[in-house]
């Protein structure tokens, strides 16, 4: 188990914004096109826009991005020794609070890894 429940917090967002997005569509369809948008293969591939994504989320300490992204690196392949490096490059640039995050971060690989 995480050392925080990602899959159970990314459950219970889940709620939240099903009404949010129900109260604000046009805010929540603009979201969801410019996610779709930036994620977008292109020069950089899915993967790697992915990493990115979860590089970001670490280093601001957000942990339904890490949930989010996490289950998104799952799903396109990434390896754990993809997702180390790039928490690698977590704690290098945002030094001991990224590095709390880089182990929420792994504990959630190995959670959905498993599931």
């Amino acid at each position: 188990m995480a050392c925080f429940d990602h899959v159970k917090l990314m459950s219970d967002i889940n709620t939240p914004l099903g009404e949010f997005r129900k109260a604000q569509p046009g805010v929540m369809q603009g979201f969801s096109a410019m996610a779709q948008a930036a994620l977008a293969p292109g020069a950089i591939d899915a993967k790697t826009k992915e990493l990115i994504a979860m590089a970001i989320g670490v280093t601001q300490r957000c942990s339904g991005c890490i949930g989010f992204h996490m289950k998104a690196l799952h799903k396109l392949g990434a390896t754990r020794q993809e997702v180390e490096e790039m928490l690698a490059i977590c704690v290098y640039m945002g030094g001991g609070p990224a590095l709390m995050y880089a182990g929420e971060a792994l504990a959630t690989f190995d959670e959905l890894k498993g599931a």
